[in-house]
């Protein structure tokens, strides 16, 4: 137990040291990630129990740091709060070490994989590989399920004391129904003695979800594997088995998810489970021999102090301190910080000790660290603060407010579009309110080579694809169409950075892009701003919107980078 923490993690009793500011803070992201990351200011008030001016207060402050996007009345999840969750899943290192193992295991079986840690009496996705049909699945990376409807939750209760095995007895009896866990459909009401049929069968089932739990876990001790066989919903069904660290313990369990359409609990295991043994015995082979992790910088910004200082000189009231403060401790953690000390967080933030001593005080009463002989680690609890919301974000989802920001600032059309074959798709556009504007939709294919977007994407191939000479069709008179020469317009574009076409794909159409690159620098869009020749020259283009169109690319690659840091970002 930490210095001065009188009561439990998740107890009642609140420590006299804790931070308020910080515990409300986190109220409203909790709140704001069960409305699935959209919820209106005063539908905050109402879900907090929080007075509005205390809302506006952390959601302004929340905007300030970059989690938070205030639409209008709404407040919005922002993919820059993904940091938090990032800061755990990168101290604890499993989706790095073993992602591309449970990726190539459900590439061989045609079925989705989860990995899964244990979170006090639920389970919390830390990776999925799901497959693409019509029936999938629609968990998402720290979404919360309970143990007794899950093949894991068995697994992770073979290790539990006589405390854990209490606390899951006190919360069935307080939440029958899960509705504490809205991931998962809530349990069935009994029925009629007069019900009949298949589906009754199954609804019966669900009367009694987890009544078998310790019996689930003692045949899970025994076998080393367990089932779900529908104990989520009807259709539904898994298998798995642990993935133990060096020293035996379970480090996360590995599960195959599929539909009885598919297979049945039985056929499930009796196809799959020698597989299944097969990859986590590489998986646990992968934890014994990988190197220590080589300590990263602190995500959180640079000179905290002097920001949080200078952000509530400008905001007054209206912004938060302890509560930004707080949450930037959490960002302290990371690859090799997998555990700190106080001092540790002190000196990662630049926070004062006392100020840092707080905050970690408030965290584990909270749930969102533990702490042990004066040394304090995250819990899977932190993936609960927007991160389920926010791991299904694509890419037009974070390009967007950065491209509307832009349209209004430069008072054009601004938009992202990506590269299939040797056309480009639009995938996000914001027009301006004029007479005469760009007429093109989201979903509008255009040949990459007569664009500013597509020469862009085609200049950071290495060996750029340019259509047959005959595909080279002269849109306009300005339409370069000459294999060599359009060479070396691409040779320039990768040389400067940008690419402006003046009328190439139309008469009196100006564009100018810049490429939008993933975390290992490879494009994967491009970004434009498109207006009449009448507008600006081309000299006016470079001079007054290239430096917003870099800046606007430099803040998608931010989010972009910390939305993709442990999970691939769709393009579209």
């Amino acid at each position: 137990m930490s210095p001065n923490v009188t009561a439990a993690p998740g107890s009642t009793a609140v420590p006299a040291e804790a931070v308020a500011p910080l515990t409300r803070g986190i109220t409203v992201l909790r709140r704001l990630t069960e409305a699935d990351g959209t919820a209106s200011l005063s539908g905050l008030e109402r879900a907090s129990g929080l007075a509005r001016s205390t809302v506006d207060r952390i959601t302004a402050t929340l905007a300030r740091m970059g989690y938070v996007r205030l639409d209008g009345r709404d407040a919005v999840l922002a993919p820059r709060l993904m940091e938090l969750g990032n800061a755990y899943l990168a101290a604890l290192r499993l989706p790095e070490l073993l992602h591309a193992h449970a990726d190539a295991l459900a590439d061989e079986l045609d079925e989705s994989v989860s990995l899964a840690v244990g979170d006090r009496d639920g389970i919390r996705f830390i990776h999925q590989a799901t497959r693409r049909r019509a029936m999938s699945l629609s968990f998402r990376i720290g979404d919360l399920l309970p143990v007794e409807r899950t093949a894991p939750g068995p697994l992770f209760a073979t290790e539990w004391d006589a405390a854990e095995w209490q606390r899951w007895h006190e919360r069935r009896a307080a939440d029958p129904e899960d509705r504490g866990f809205p991931a998962v459909p809530a349990r069935s009401r009994p029925l009629e003695d007069d019900d009949r049929g298949e589906e009754t069968s199954v609804r019966r089932r669900g009367v009694t979800l987890g009544d078998d739990f310790e019996e689930r876990t003692a045949a899970a001790r025994e076998r080393g594997w367990a089932l779900d066989d529908q104990l989520i919903e009807p259709g539904l069904v898994a298998l798995a088995v642990p993935v133990r660290d060096p020293d035996g313990r379970i480090a996360c369990v590995v599960s195959v998810v599929s539909h009885t359409s598919r297979h049945t609990a039985a056929g499930l295991r009796d196809a799959l489970l020698p597989r299944l043994r097969t990859s986590v015995a590489a998986m646990e082979r992968e934890l014994r021999e990988a190197p220590p992790a080589e300590p990263a910088p602190p995500a959180g910004p640079a000179g905290l102090a002097a920001w949080t200082g200078a952000s509530k000189q400008e905001l007054g009231r209206e912004f938060v301190e302890s509560l930004a403060r707080g949450l930037t401790v959490i960002t302290s953690f990371g690859e090799g910080r997998s555990e700190l000390t106080i001092t540790e967080v002190a000196r990662a933030t630049g926070l004062a000790r006392a100020t840092a001593r707080r905050a970690l005080i408030t965290l584990e009463h909270l749930g969102y660290v533990t702490a042990h002989d004066g040394v304090f680690r995250l819990t899977p609890r932190v993936l609960g603060l927007g991160f389920p919301a926010l791991s299904r974000t694509t890419l037009p989802d974070v390009a967007a407010p950065h491209l509307a920001a832009l349209s209004q600032r430069v008072h054009e059309s601004a938009s992202l579009a990506v590269l299939t074959g040797d056309e480009i798709r639009y995938t996000a556009l914001f027009t301006t309110s004029r007479v005469m504007s760009v007429n093109i939709t989201v979903g509008t294919r255009l040949p990459a080579y007569a664009t500013s977007l597509g020469r862009v994407m085609l200049a950071d191939l290495p060996d750029p694809r340019l259509p047959d000479p005959s595909g080279l069709v002269a849109r306009t008179p300005r339409t370069v169409t000459d294999p060599a020469e359009l060479r070396a317009v691409l040779d320039r574009v990768r040389r400067d950075g940008y690419a402006l076409v003046d009328g190439e794909l139309e008469e009196g159409l100006r564009s100018i892009a810049v490429p939008v690159r993933e975390r290992g620098g490879r494009v994967v869009a491009a970004a434009n701003v498109a207006l009449h020749s009448s507008r600006r020259t081309p000299e006016e283009c470079v001079e007054d919107v290239l430096p917003e169109l870099f800046a606007t690319a430099s803040r998608i690659e931010a989010d972009l980078h910390i939305a993709g840091r442990f999970r691939k970002v769709p393009r579209a």
